[in-house]
């Protein structure tokens, strides 16, 4: 059953729960990492990608093909769900035990650490300063590898306008970076550029 269509597994879904297995087993790797790549954490995108799949399954017997794959459909309830996770995050903001956490003899050198630590908060901090739809993009593009034309299905936007937002999205990236490296700041960000 590994080679039958997910539009037949998801009419199947209704009344089948091996069939909806099936699309779990699918798509899990793929939603649980774009989840995981928005949040920056382990145990709310294993929570969060529950929660994804629990809806998918409450409301299979609604989905209607329109066109558009499974997985876009799956993307865009996780894509809800993350944002909720953001807007409850903001209310109640939470300091994770990460960073507090004291080296051991065996780690790396603490300056490397340093310096690498504050590249990737300063990369993150930028991209977590852009839209919410340019962050959806970066993700699928880079985190799930994803083409363009698969990104506009899930987006519901054609591929030039998926490609027309990449190159919009980079190149103001460009420039925060450039303006970040003028101020002083984001010093190891040119390590990262080019």
């Amino acid at each position: 059953m590994t080679d039958v269509p997910d539009l037949d597994l998801v009419r199947r879904a209704a009344t089948e729960p091996e069939a909806f297995g099936l699309l779990y087993e699918r798509h899990v790797r793929r939603i649980y990492n774009y989840i995981y790549y928005r949040t920056g954490d382990h145990h709310d995108a294993e929570d969060l990608t529950a929660r994804v799949f629990q809806r998918a399954l409450r409301h299979v017997g609604a989905f209607q093909d329109m066109g558009v794959p499974f997985s876009a459909w799956l993307y865009r309830i996780a894509h809800n769900l993350v944002a909720n996770w953001h807007r409850d995050r903001s209310r109640r903001p939470v300091v994770p035990l990460e960073d507090h956490t004291v080296l051991t003899p065996g780690s790396q050198h603490p300056e490397s650490l340093a310096m690498a630590r504050e590249v990737g908060e300063d990369l993150l901090e930028l991209v977590r300063r852009l839209p919410e739809e340019r962050q959806q993009l970066l993700i699928l593009k880079f985190a799930e590898r994803l083409s363009n034309a698969e990104i506009g299905q899930i987006m519901g936007r054609t591929e030039g306008a998926i490609k027309s937002l990449y190159h919009r999205t980079l190149s103001s990236l460009r420039e925060e970076v450039e303006r970040m490296q003028a101020e002083g700041r984001g010093a190891g960000l040119e390590d990262r550029e080019g």
